[in-house]
């Protein structure tokens, strides 16, 4: 059975994460602050979960202290610091390196 709610709530994740530039990542946490929806960060990974092949950057989305804590669920246990590095970013035993420089605050860049 198809649940609306959480069609919806995904559906919004995605297009918050469509936006995060290339080089820059953002939380879990920030997405779900953004969405009005500041306990579900959770749920914000599951949405990352199942956006693989979607065109989503999923990559992109990190745990709060920049650790890359969804890697588990790329294609191979390096893809998604393959990705990020491809676009600039530093990880360095599974963090992203400079991480308060390279954040992307939803809040901030969408003017909410």
């Amino acid at each position: 059975m198809v649940n609306p709610r959480k069609e919806k709530f995904f559906s919004d994740v995605y297009e918050v994460v469509k936006q995060i530039p290339n080089g820059r990542v953002t939380s879990y946490g920030a997405i779900a602050a953004f969405l009005g929806t500041k306990g579900s960060s959770r749920m914000v990974g599951y949405a990352m979960n199942a956006s693989h092949g979607t065109g989503v950057p999923a990559h992109r989305v990190v745990n709060r202290l920049g650790l890359l804590t969804g890697k588990h669920h790329f294609p191979t246990p390096n893809a998604m610091e393959e990705l990020l590095a491809a676009e600039g970013v530093v990880v360095e035993e599974n963090q992203v390196k400079n991480f308060d420089k390279l954040f992307w605050d939803p809040m901030v860049e969408l003017g909410i």
